[in-house]
C-alpha cells in the first residue's frame, strides 16, 4: 500500500486505513522509531501485562509464595518495635 504525506499543522502524517490498525492491533500509546530506510510503528506492550492473572492462578494451584526460605539480616537480630 502507497499513501502521501499530509500536512498537520506545522508536522507532517499520513493517514493509516482502519483495516491496517485492526490488523496490527494497534492501540495508544505507540512507539515510533527509524529502521533503517524506514520508519516502525508499534504498540507499547506493558511490561508487567498478565501479572495479576498469573498470580492468581499461582494462588489457585497452591504454588503462591516464597520460591526461597527467607535469610535473616542484622535488621533481624537487633531488637526493635513496632510502632
Amino acid at each position: 500500500m502507497e499513501t502521501r504525506l499530509v500536512q498537520i499543522g506545522n508536522s507532517r502524517g499520513i493517514r493509516i486505513p482502519k483495516a491496517l490498525i485492526e490488523a496490527a492491533g494497534l492501540d495508544t500509546p505507540l512507539r515510533l522509531r527509524v529502521v533503517g530506510s524506514g520508519l516502525l510503528i508499534e504498540r507499547v506492550d506493558h511490561p508487567r501485562a498478565g501479572w495479576a492473572e498469573a498470580a492468581r492462578e499461582l494462588r489457585d494451584r497452591g504454588e503462591a509464595g516464597l520460591l526461597d526460605a527467607p535469610s535473616p539480616t542484622a535488621f533481624d537480630a537487633s531488637e526493635w518495635e513496632w510502632e
